[in-house]
């Protein structure tokens, strides 16, 4: 693997050279759908390598009539510039996970295969589609799409952005009769992550004291500089008091300003994309994912009054763990990963993370851009209508949001 070029950064149009597949773990089915499409790949778009997460690999080498690669999942990062996975959300979330202290995500393409996949915007059945349509998209992102709405019309309709004439020019060696043409490109969601901090009580950020040693060699990769590191969440953060049977007390402030101690299980701080998660289950709001935003909802609070919040994305939130927890250790966790425990007199900090265009690259950071059904031909009055069809239809045919009783 260390052979491989480096990672693309992420921008369109711009043919990839890595793409990682990554399946849901120990199921068979979805291991021989991954088969079939690796095949294909290989069949139909020669000059990609194809990376695998070790414990895949090992499985799915005598399987597989073309060469993958692997390596060290601290590495896997640097060589991938696009992402398939083959299961539900959570392996949506492993995915995100990789790539959880890098500001720059890949397109991640996402077939449908798991319990829920409320994420999941493909059926494998329209494999063939849909990486076609990623990978040939032939469009620039302009720069106002990353503002909002963040769902992103690939079109290059605009010459007046800057990269136009270099886009004009590019072409995909050993591709054939798969142009869509240069107006037909991808659409993709930017999905909102949010960053979070731990700091000691003397102000000194203490991220690498509470990661798992498997983690430290994913760290050293991503930042060789020694500055602090955030921690992103595609999900949430979780603040639970464990295996304690006291609750956990710690003390809010929003922008500095002193909010309310906190008496609960735990606090939750969500993404528009992890208000369909945890966050739901413990009573938060369901937020559409454009909109800037982040959620805090107690969970199990002492007072009945302690309703759930949704906050500007550009608020900072500071959890100041109270010294009434008298030196008990609390849980922490980021999108289901767990990090060692926290004491009396931390503060966690958390904040939206902004998307950040550079129109002299043509390259987007921030965010997890997750790649929507359907190519888009220019911009149309329904455009918005169309970005909601998954959503909406997700909320009915999955959540069963507002379901009545005793209906089948």
């Amino acid at each position: 693997m260390e052979n491989l070029p480096g990672r693309i950064i992420p921008r369109y149009p711009r043919n990839t050279y890595g793409t990682e597949d990554m399946p849901k773990l120990l199921t068979p089915h979805v291991m021989d759908d991954m088969c079939e499409f690796i095949k294909y790949i290989w069949t139909n778009y020669p000059g990609l390598n194809i990376l695998l997460e070790p414990p895949v690999a090992q499985v799915m080498h005598e399987r597989l009539p073309c060469p993958v690669f692997t390596g060290p999942t601290s590495r896997l990062p640097a060589k991938v510039d696009i992402v398939a996975t083959l299961g539900g959300d959570g392996t949506i979330l492993r995915a995100a996970r990789l790539f959880g202290m890098h500001s720059q995500v890949p397109p991640m393409l996402s077939f449908s295969m798991g319990t829920l996949g409320f994420l999941g915007e493909w059926k494998f059945d329209d494999y063939k589609r849909a990486w076609r349509e990623v990978y040939m998209s032939g469009s620039g992102v302009p720069a106002e799409d990353l503002q909002g709405p963040h769902t992103q019309a690939a079109s290059i309709n605009r010459k007046a952005f800057p990269l136009y004439q270099e886009f004009k020019n590019i072409s995909w060696p050993g591709i054939r009769g798969k142009s869509m043409g240069s107006h037909r490109g991808s659409r993709m969601l930017l999905r909102h992550r949010i960053k979070v901090e731990v700091y000691n009580e003397q102000g000194k950020s203490i991220n690498t004291d509470l990661m798992l040693e498997e983690d430290l060699e994913t760290l050293r990769v991503a930042h060789s500089s020694t500055e602090p590191f955030a921690f992103h969440a595609m999900n949430e953060l979780l603040i639970h008091r464990g295996e304690h049977p006291h609750l956990a007390i710690m003390d809010i402030y929003i922008n500095d300003q002193f909010l309310t101690e906190v008496v609960a299980d735990g606090m939750l701080l969500s993404t528009p994309t992890g208000s369909t998660a945890y966050s739901l289950s413990a009573g938060g709001a369901i937020v559409h994912p454009w909109v800037k935003c982040l959620l805090m909802t107690p969970i199990c609070p002492r007072s009945l009054s302690f309703r759930p919040l949704v906050l500007p994305l550009n608020a900072k939130v500071t959890l100041k763990l109270s010294k009434k927890n008298r030196g008990r250790n609390l849980e922490v966790s980021i999108d289901g990963k767990r990090l060692t425990g926290i004491s009396s007199g931390m503060e966690i900090h958390v904040a939206g993370e902004r998307l950040r265009f550079s129109e002299e690259t043509g390259s987007w950071s921030g965010g997890v851009p997750c790649v929507l059904r359907g190519s888009f031909a220019g911009r149309s009055d329904r455009g918005a209508a169309e970005d909601d069809d998954g959503w909406v239809g997700g909320l009915n045919g999955l959540l069963k949001f507002n379901y009545p009783f005793g209906e089948h």
